[in-house]
């Protein structure tokens, strides 16, 4: 028993090998919410994953939300969460929740997880080193106060500490050009970052298996797709709620020159390692077109 299962590792150390080849010096930007970011045991396998992928000498960026956070601070105040299209409204005081849940406490968390792991790890906001260019945003014609979208990313920062080892993590604060500061969805703000820098990869994790033609019926989920397939799910209404902002994002990256884009499970462990490091893989892959 013992000598199958040293077989069986040495054989998925053998599978992965071609992979660690490929992907040796690549950057890889993963944007890390939902349950996973709850759930301690969850917490821990990320970052373990995200310390491996720095440990084969591949360049990873860590870009996260921290919806749940601010939903339980907001609602300790006494405010609702509302959502238009996915994106939070959010007024004044709002978005001083925001700032200070993910620059502050959730940012933090996630570095210190990092380096307790084995890594070196800097947290940052978009409004760090003039990371994010913003502006203010409509949501489909629907004013949803102070939320904005990257205009523009200045990768030098992310650059600098990716050579000297660092693994940035990124909270998706932003501010526009007075100084306002601005909450940015998550999906979107790592979209344009794997744009930015030429990413291999952006891997979206979330709270699904991945797309589905119809969510409702399992039997249509989608393995592969192209970004101009997402591009019309989004046009027919197939794509709704939390996921339109991911397939966004994902586009985003792509349109930007970002290799592949990928949905995964995050409430599944190594659920990265999976996708990037096996043939059979996991989640939606979109690819270009």
């Amino acid at each position: 028993m013992i000598e199958s299962q040293q077989q069986n590792h040495a054989a998925i150390l053998s599978q992965a090998l071609p992979y660690f080849k490929e992907y040796h010096g690549a950057t890889i930007v993963v944007k890390y919410g939902g349950n996973a970011m709850v759930d301690d045991d969850l917490k821990r396998a990320v970052m373990d994953d995200i310390v491996l992928l720095s440990l084969v000498g591949i360049r990873p960026v860590l870009v996260h939300g921290g919806g749940p956070e601010i939903s339980e601070t907001l609602k300790r105040m006494g405010k609702e969460s509302t959502f238009v299209h996915g994106l939070r409204v959010t007024d004044k005081e709002t978005v001083e929740v925001v700032e200070m849940v993910l620059a502050g406490k959730t940012n933090k968390g996630i570095v210190s997880l990092l380096q307790r792991a084995g890594a070196k790890a800097v947290g940052l906001s978009g409004r760090d080193g003039n990371l994010f260019e913003a502006r203010k945003i409509l949501s489909r014609g629907v004013d949803v106060g102070f939320v904005g979208e990257v205009t523009k990313v200045n990768p030098e920062i992310l650059d600098v500490l990716a050579a000297a080892g660092y693994i940035p993590v990124i909270s998706t604060v932003g501010e526009d050009e007075d100084g306002e500061a601005l909450n940015i969805n998550a999906d979107h703000a790592a979209g344009q970052i794997a744009a930015a820098l030429g990413a291999a990869k952006l891997v979206l994790l979330t709270d699904v298996p991945g797309v589905y033609e119809d969510y409702s019926d399992p039997s249509t989920f989608i393995s592969e797709m192209t970004a101009e397939r997402g591009r019309q799910m989004l046009a027919g209404g197939q794509v709704d709620k939390g996921m339109i902002p991911k397939m966004e994002g994902c586009l985003m990256a792509l349109d930007g020159g970002c290799q592949r884009a990928h949905i995964l499970d995050g409430r599944v462990p190594n659920s990265i390692l999976t996708e990037l490091f096996t043939h059979e893989g996991c989640g939606t892959m979109i690819t270009p077109e």
